[in-house]
């Protein structure tokens, strides 16, 4: 497949309106780390846009940042570190992910609990469409509301409607106090405690997530593990402590075991996620627990404050086969794939643009299908 970076705008809508002319699909990616995810993608040619760097602007008494899609969180958070700021994402893979494809896949990590999504921190997108319209949608600052609702489109399109070029972002202070703590959980039920618990508190932690036995192991835990990082001042973070000590003994963990959480999940290994409302959250788990009984060593994470459960499998003939049984069963939950082999994403859950709104989009912004084709099960 030949592959071209694009360091320009200009450089990037050339490419794309010669696919387009060509009739030639473009598979759109930022440093590659994603390029296994989603439904296979049908192109010949990749575009990157991994050197199309640099922060173009940024007003720390705004607490805004406006970067091109090659650059890299870990530039955009040492870029902020001097005033005391930083940016609430916190995707699963390495720390070279870039803003574009972070945004672009709405990748996000246990961060989420308390700042949401990328499609909660991002303000306003530049793209390029698929018949090379350079577009701008939402703006600079944190009130500007126009054209806010073509950015959240863009948000977790995965470059099927437009490749990110620029992205503008909300930034928070750090907080004086940040501390980790993890607590022992008792099985589903142990789960829902969490759950209720989270509910009730006058206080919403930065990150809750509850790890396996298998993932607790990896991480230098006990098993199974509810995971909270707590912040805000001193006084605030040892009341927040004392309040989760309902659930049982809080111990103190190193913070780098986020850094560890996000760089855990290998390569290779297959990937999704069980999704319904947070009050069926023990249910979810007990449905995820099926799933690890068959295949060995799988990876399982919740997110109880939004009621999904992420599996990591390895990726086995013996795993791949026990997934194609429980997949073929009528679901009992939202399945959601992220890394699956072709066979398995026809089973795991139907496409995106199976209903006309979204196939209509795909149609508005792309309709040469140029850009990603096949990753949203779209036809080539």
């Amino acid at each position: 497949m030949t592959a071209v970076a694009v360091d320009s705008v200009d450089a990037l809508r050339e490419r794309i309106v010669d696919a387009a002319n060509r009739r030639v699909g473009l598979r759109v990616v930022g440093s590659g780390t994603w390029l296994d995810a989603g439904r296979p993608v049908r192109a010949t040619e990749t575009i990157s846009t991994k050197e199309l760097t640099g922060i173009t602007e940024y007003v720390p008494g705004d607490l805004t940042l406006t970067a091109r899609a090659g650059t890299t969180l870990s530039d955009i958070r040492e870029a902020t570190r001097e005033h005391g700021q930083w940016l609430a994402m916190d995707p699963p893979g390495l720390p070279h992910s870039t803003i574009g494809a972070t945004v672009a896949t709405s990748s996000a990590g246990p961060l989420r609990t308390y700042f949401g999504s990328p499609r909660d921190l991002a303000l306003g997108v530049e793209f390029v469409s698929g018949v090379g319209v350079v577009a701008r949608g939402g703006g600079r600052v944190v009130k500007n509301v126009a054209g806010f609702d073509l950015t959240r489109l863009m948000t977790g399109s995965w470059g099927t409607l437009g490749v990110i070029t620029e992205v503008t972002v909300r930034l928070h202070a750090r907080p004086e106090a940040d501390e980790s703590v993890a607590i022992a959980v008792d099985g589903p039920a142990g789960v829902g405690r969490v759950r209720k618990l989270l509910r009730r508190l006058p206080f919403t932690p930065y990150a809750c997530e509850i790890v396996n036995g298998t993932l607790a192991s990896d991480l230098g835990t006990i098993e199974p593990t509810a995971i909270f990082r707590l912040a805000g001042n001193s006084e605030g973070v040892r009341s927040q402590r004392q309040a989760l000590s309902e659930l049982g003994e809080v111990r103190s963990v190193d913070p780098t075991i986020w850094a560890k959480f996000a760089g855990i999940e290998p390569a290779s290994a297959m990937v999704f996620r069980l999704s319904g409302l947070p009050a069926e959250i023990e249910a979810r788990w007990r449905e995820a627990n099926e799933i690890t009984a068959e295949c060995a060593g799988t990876l399982m994470h919740a997110s109880p404050s939004h009621g999904t459960v992420r599996c990591i499998v390895p990726k086995t003939d013996a795993a791949i086969a026990a997934l194609k049984r429980w997949f073929a069963a009528p679901a009992r939950a939202s399945r959601i794939g992220e890394r699956l082999t072709t066979d398995l994403w026809a089973l795991c859950s139907p496409p995106p643009t199976a209903d006309q709104l979204s196939a209509g989009i795909k149609r508005a912004f792309d309709p040469n299908d140029v850009l990603n084709v096949g990753i949203f099960g779209e036809s080539a």
